[in-house]
């Protein structure tokens, strides 16, 4: 049986893919396999902070407003429509949908 793709671009055989990921499964399990097995948890596993006590997760967590603050400054306008229509609602995301296709359906009918 001849699985090869030929493209282009070259060619692509699906076997020759499973091979290689069974090959790096094995790898991969032999290196977990030749991990600490002793090793601890709780204490020994907390990371070291010169003495320090480690800070709580809400406190050094970045959020995404953070990230993007001056993004969301910047189109704060736009983004105030988008969340007046947002109801939660799944049939309103339905409806949208079905309008906006119903829309390019006949946009494209129209061309034709």
């Amino acid at each position: 049986m001849n699985f090869t793709l030929n493209t282009p671009a070259g060619y692509w055989n699906p076997l020759l893919w499973v091979i290689f990921l069974i090959i790096f499964a094995v790898v991969g399990y032999i290196i977990y396999s030749r991990g600490n097995p002793g090793h601890k948890t709780g204490e020994q596993a907390k990371p070291y902070l010169s003495g320090n006590e480690e800070p709580d997760v809400e406190e050094i967590r970045v959020r995404a407003s953070d990230i993007y603050w001056g993004f969301l400054e910047a189109l704060k306008g736009y983004y105030k429509v988008l969340l007046a229509m947002h109801t939660g609602d799944i049939r309103d995301y339905v409806y949208w949908y079905i309008g906006v296709g119903t829309i390019i359906i006949l946009i494209f009918l129209g061309g034709l």
